[in-house]
C-alpha cells in the first residue's frame, strides 16, 4: 500500500507537469491558465453543493434513526473530490469531478466498499461497537 502511495505521489505530479506543459505548448499559456482556474471554481460549486446535499440527507438518516453508511462514504469521496480539484492540473481534475459526479461517484464508492472489506478481512481495520 506504501509503495503505491509512494508512487502516485511521485508518477501523477510528473504527469501532471507533462500534460501542463503539452496543454500550454498547444493551446498556450493564458487558455491553459484560464482552464486551470474555471475547473477548479466548478469543483468548488460543485463539491459545495453535492457536499450540503450529502449533509441534509445524512441528517434526515439521523432524525429517522438510520445509520447514514451510504453518506458516509458520498461524504468521502466528496471530501477527496473536492481536495483533489484543488489542486492544478488536468489528470487531478478528471479524478475529483469523478468522485464528485453522483453517477460516477457510485463507481468509486463500490471500490471503497471492496477495498474496506478486505481491510476488515485482514485485520487492518476494526469496527469497535459500544
Amino acid at each position: 500500500m506504501f509503495r503505491m502511495l509512494l508512487a502516485f505521489i511521485i508518477i501523477i505530479p510528473a504527469m501532471e507537469i507533462g500534460l501542463l506543459l503539452l496543454s500550454g505548448k498547444t493551446l498556450g499559456v493564458w487558455p491553459t491558465i484560464v482552464l486551470i482556474i474555471m475547473t477548479g471554481v466548478l469543483g468548488a460549486w460543485l463539491a459545495k453543493k453535492e457536499g450540503a446535499q450529502a449533509l441534509k440527507l445524512a441528517q434526515i438518516q439521523v432524525q429517522n434513526g438510520e445509520i447514514p453508511n451510504e453518506v458516509i462514504l458520498d461524504g468521502l469521496c466528496i471530501l477527496v473530490g473536492g481536495v483533489v480539484l484543488l489542486t492544478p492540473g488536468f489528470i487531478t481534475d478528471a479524478a475529483g469531478f469523478f468522485l464528485l459526479v453522483p453517477t460516477t461517484r457510485t463507481i468509486a464508492k463500490a471500490g471503497l466498499r471492496k477495498l474496506i472489506s478486505r481491510m476488515i478481512q485482514n485485520g487492518q481495520f476494526t469496527i469497535i461497537k459500544r
